[in-house]
């Protein structure tokens, strides 16, 4: 009788296992820097993808399940995001979404997919993330540095008739990679001015002098910035470029002039000339219902408007959950093939087109800022 009971019990309980364990939360992981120069923005997208997690659980979660998240602070640097992402494989996250330094991406990419865990890229633009080598399953969110440098030597070349630029470039893959791709463009433009000097520097640098003084010496009609540190190097760098009365054209890298630059250097920043790929209160932005919902909600828990990098968080939350729903499974491979050369509806983008390799269609705008304390934007025309 008791052998009868306790068999019963067991089976019970052994049928009731899977249906417990099914309900388990998903778990969301995000690697980003959450300190140092980059923190602001890091803290940004990571709350993007919160309040995204929250949007979702409360439509009823994903899969008949809740999702939960873990956050993890990558401080900028590849060791410690290699650290973070095999926290992530401990903790058992069914998806990363990374990314801030490419350097950073690129470290901890072949690690999350030797784990079999799908990652994604929210806004680290290297064109080497895409490359297959690493991680031949990634995907990005984010322009290209290929995409941007297209739209700014269009600018420089076809618009500003500039003849004669210069580079201020952090010294990374980043930053390297975002020049190169621009010097293959100006090739393909036949540009035929001339690029007088490339001035370099490291993320993590405030003092900008020696390098302005020399590029101010050259006499130059555009310099072409990149600066990923937009909480304390970028806004130091505009300041001191204002200090030093530089005249020639400052045109910055695409995305590089986030809220947190107009916070920090204000009026430095005005005439500064840059583009992007999403402004939460113009077209086609402004008419996506979701992009409408997702701002007044990011609104109302954090007291500001979303910037780009939080659309980016956001979006790729919602990429990677409408793939989800689609294929049924979290499956590594089945998901990346669910958005790979697809389009997924619903997000802050609206209709998020994918190319083959895993990187999202970009649409940009070119703009010229004409206040920088209210980070009033200018479009321009491109020819």
């Amino acid at each position: 009788m008791n052998k009868t009971i306790t068999l019963g019990v067991a089976l019970v309980l052994g049928l009731a296992a899977p249906a417990l364990a099914q309900q388990d939360p998903i778990k969301v992981g995000t690697i980003f820097p959450l300190s140092g120069g980059a923190g602001p923005d890091g803290q940004s997208v990571t709350n993007a993808v919160k309040l995204a997690i929250e949007q979702l659980n409360q439509a009823g979660g994903l899969l008949g399940r809740k999702i939960t998240l873990i956050s993890k602070d990558d401080e900028s640097t590849p060791a410690v995001g290699v650290s973070r992402a095999n926290e992530m494989i401990s903790e058992k996250a069914d998806v990363v979404i990374e990314g801030w330094n490419s350097p950073v991406t690129l470290a901890m990419q072949p690690v999350l997919a030797r784990a079999g865990i799908l990652d994604i890229t929210a806004v680290s633009k290297s064109d080497v993330i895409l490359s297959g080598n690493s991680n031949p399953l990634a995907i990005r969110i984010n322009s290209s540095n290929g995409f941007d440098a297209a739209v700014i030597a269009k600018y420089v070349v076809e618009t500003l008739k500039a003849k004669k630029v210069a580079f201020l470039t952090q010294n990374d893959v980043y930053g390297n990679g975002f020049q190169a791709a621009v010097e293959a463009e100006f090739k393909k433009l036949n540009f035929a001015g001339e690029v007088a000097l490339t001035e370099k520097f490291a993320f993590k640098d405030t003092d900008f002098r020696v390098q302005l003084t020399n590029l101010k010496t050259a006499n130059l009609d555009a310099i072409i910035v990149t600066n990923s540190s937009n909480s304390s190097g970028l806004p130091a760098m505009v300041e001191q470029y204002r200090q030093a009365d530089v005249k020639s054209t400052f045109v910055g890298a695409v995305g590089i002039m986030l809220p947190t630059v107009f916070k920090v250097a204000g009026d430095a920043n005005n005439g500064i000339v840059s583009a992007d790929i999403y402004f939460w209160n113009l077209p086609p932005f402004s008419a996506i219902p979701e992009n409408t919902s997702f701002v007044a909600a990011f609104k109302k828990s954090y007291g500001v408007e979303p910037d780009k990098s939080a659309a980016l968080g956001a979006a790729a939350l919602q990429v990677w959950a409408r793939a989800v729903e689609a294929a049924k499974t979290l499956d590594r491979k089945t998901v990346a093939e669910a958005i790979r050369g697809k389009t997924i509806k619903g997000t802050v983008f609206g209709d998020a087109t994918f190319l083959p390799n895993g990187q999202l269609q970009p649409r940009y705008v070119v703009f010229k800022v004409i206040d920088g304390k209210t980070a009033k934007l200018e479009p321009l025309p491109q020819n």
